[in-house]
């Protein structure tokens, strides 16, 4: 089973989302935070979650890119209970138990993403606003086997 880790190439992050995601965190698109956004809604750092940040599921900040990585059942079983807690905190869910299928149809759906992926593949995600809602589009940078030669620089003759 696979599912998506935060991971940051530089410290970009930090300095383009209100709350960057935790290197190594699982994530999901979350889209559902934008469920309700206008263009009114898509100024500066928000602009910049909406238009390409993954939720991190452990500090729900927002993050460029994520790689698909394995995931235990039990793993992916504590991302849905993280989930469903956060959606009665911060969305107004009545329980946990009802917050709880919510919260299985976004990891299933990021979860179905993954598993059509290799692990160690780049997703990005860019959306837009449509008149229906929100356009998303997913990207997946596959990963390239390189040989030591190709990576390393070599080392000048000192003679």
């Amino acid at each position: 089973m696979r599912l998506a880790r935060a991971i940051r190439l530089d410290d970009s992050d930090e300095h383009v989302f209100e709350r960057a995601a935790l290197p190594g965190e699982w994530t999901i698109p979350g889209t559902f935070a934008f469920s309700d956004w206008s263009e009114d809604d898509l100024t500066g750092k928000a602009r910049q979650a909406f238009a390409n940040g993954w939720l991190g599921l452990e500090s729900f900040g927002r993050c460029t890119f994520v790689v698909v990585t394995a995931i235990t059942e039990d793993e992916y079983a504590a991302q849905v209970e993280a989930l469903s807690r956060h959606f009665v905190a911060e969305w107004g869910a009545p329980s946990p138990d009802a917050a709880r299928p919510v919260a299985e149809d976004e990891l299933a759906h990021m979860r179905a993403m993954c598993e059509d992926h290799p692990e160690n593949t780049l997703l990005v995600v860019s959306r837009e606003l449509v008149a229906a809602g929100v356009h998303e589009q997913f990207r997946a940078i596959t990963p390239v086997e390189a040989s030591l030669e190709q990576i390393v620089m070599p080392v000048p003759d000192e003679g």
